[in-house]
């Protein structure tokens, strides 16, 4: 049997009851309306708005919820993946959904359009991988999303596209091997976010000089403790900053912080990154972290300087005063000699002196919010001609060291390798080659030499001398000449050096005189 509302008040006109009947009726019609609007399911908790079915082995929601509520838990079931069914009806007044500790594998497009009122959503504890793009777009008003204890290990950069209000994310306990630079610069970066949970990662090193161009406002709520960084000299020095300006994800969990040296790639040896300076890094490199952050600003004499107050709390009705080294309040709409405060507060310096150099306070009230934030940035003002010179005699002292040791070296390898032949020696060389022919026909001279003039003493220097003996000569009636050797065909050669001295030539024409060598009796 089935009535509808409509029809069982058209009958109440004709029907004649008595008062127990009416009242039997009244309830059943009240029963059967009610039943239209959905009723609580009998694995579920009903509490006015608010709706509980965990641990109930579900695998989708429910088709006969409320449609007014406006918390779900379904937490501690089956849900394997989320698709545009997975929700069948609109519950356009649904603000919290809770769905961890399920078995969520992937999310498809449009699973959030029967749900796009949506402030809080907790898919942690479940089984995603990858986040593909995009998932949340539906979700225009969502302030808080939760995705830790997940296995996720990519996301892509316009995966949270449309999260416009988005103020915190929690991707912590995850595989994350990079830092998601995408939510914070470029197309579709979050502006309203001001939480970041990134800890226990997979992340080892952070990209120091654009994180630095992210505002005081969402820096500040960065948490990057109990990653496995490797130890750097620019992260301590990023974390020293953000410490001094007391922010909570690393003055309260500074213990959290740990680093591993580059030579223990399996990181078996974690090292307190922010207890005492053990990697004993350098004021520059500290500095040059600091640049980067805005906490120290260099300035030329007579060189407009604009620095920023970049405060937490720098929204509306927000009101900045600056102090400088000498202890005088600087105001906006108060000019005092070349300071100007603006209404954002920004501070100018028009004609920057060296005596400007120093510690400035930007102290940022707010009054509605009962609040206030001090800055402390340091101005260094320098004059950039001296500076230069001292520059340029540097670089001119090491050019000139550079340049004589590349001359001299190549000098010396010139010498080595590269010396000339003179052609005389060429020509000499072949005239000392004798025909085997003459060389056969040469015999000794018995006639005593002639000392030759000075000129050809000169040009005869150098030259070899050989004493040869004669091939086909008889064995006996030598006429009185002495073989020099026993057998005939031995040829004794004897070659004079360049450098012996006339004295040793006189003494070599004694010894083959004329005069006839006898043999002892």
């Amino acid at each position: 049997m089935s009535l509808s509302c409509q029809t069982i008040s058209s009958r109440l006109g004709v029907l004649k009851l008595n008062g127990r009947g009416l009242l039997c009726l009244l309830v059943f019609t009240m029963s059967v309306c009610g039943s239209a609007s959905g009723l609580c399911p009998t694995a579920c908790i009903c509490a006015s708005d608010i709706v509980s079915c965990t641990n109930k082995n579900l695998s989708r929601v429910p088709g006969t919820l409320f449609k007014f509520i406006k918390r779900l838990d379904l937490s501690y079931n089956r849900i394997a993946f989320l698709e545009p069914e997975w929700v069948p009806v609109l519950f356009d007044k649904l603000n919290t959904l809770i769905i961890n500790h399920n078995s969520i594998s992937s999310i498809i497009t449009g699973s959030f359009s029967t749900t796009p009122n949506l402030k809080y959503l907790d898919l942690s504890s479940n089984n995603l991988k990858t986040l593909g793009s995009p998932l949340f777009q539906e979700l225009r008003v969502l302030e808080v999303l939760l995705l830790f204890n997940n296995q996720i290990a990519q996301i892509d950069s316009a995966a949270f596209g449309g999260l416009y209000k988005l103020q915190k994310l929690y991707l912590c306990c995850n595989s994350l091997s990079h830092f998601p630079l995408d939510l914070y610069i470029g197309k579709h970066k979050l502006t309203e976010l001001v939480l970041l949970d990134i800890s226990y990662n997979h992340i080892q090193s952070v990209p120091i000089q654009r994180v630095s161009l992210v505002p005081a406002k969402q820096l500040s709520g960065i948490y990057l403790h109990g990653n496995p960084f490797y130890c750097d000299c620019t992260l301590y020095s990023m974390l020293i900053y953000w410490y001094r300006r007391h922010f909570n994800s690393v003055v309260d969990l500074k213990n959290e912080y740990a680093c591993v040296l580059r030579s223990d790639p399996k990181g078996s040896n974690k090292l307190p990154l922010l207890h005492d300076n053990f990697l004993n890094c350098s004021e520059s490199t500290i500095n040059v972290s600091f640049h980067a952050f805005g906490f120290i600003h260099e300035a030329q004499i007579g060189e407009r300087l604009i620095v920023h107050c970049d405060s937490r709390i720098s929204d509306a009705g927000t009101y900045f005063i600056w102090v400088s080294p000498d202890n005088r309040l600087l105001e906006p709409d108060k000019d005092t000699d070349n300071f100007k405060v603006f209404h954002n507060g920004s501070l100018e310096i028009m004609d920057p002196q060296l005596e400007d150099s120093g510690l400035y306070s930007c102290i940022a009230i707010n009054k509605r919010r009962l609040l206030n934030e001090t800055i402390e940035v340091r101005i260094n003002v320098s004059n950039f001609t001296v500076n230069r010179s001292h520059a340029h005699e540097a670089f001119n002292t090491a050019f000139t060291t550079l340049a004589a040791c590349v001359a001299s070296i190549i000098l010396v390898l010139l010498y080595l390798y590269l010396t000339p032949c003179p052609c005389q020696c060429k020509t000499r060389r072949r005239k000392r080659k004798l025909p085997q022919s003459s060389a056969h026909s040469s015999i000794l001279n018995s006639t005593p030499s002639q000392d030759p003039p000075a000129d050809e003493k000169k040009s005869s220097s150098g030259k070899r001398v050989a004493f040869l003996e004669p091939v086909n000569e008889p064995k006996h009636g030598q006429n009185g000449k002495v073989r020099l050797f026993p057998k005939e065909t031995v040829i004794a050669e004897s070659i004079l050096k360049t450098t012996r001295a006339k004295s040793d030539s006189d003494s070599v024409n004694s010894v083959f005189s004329d005069t006839p060598f006898m043999p002892s009796s």
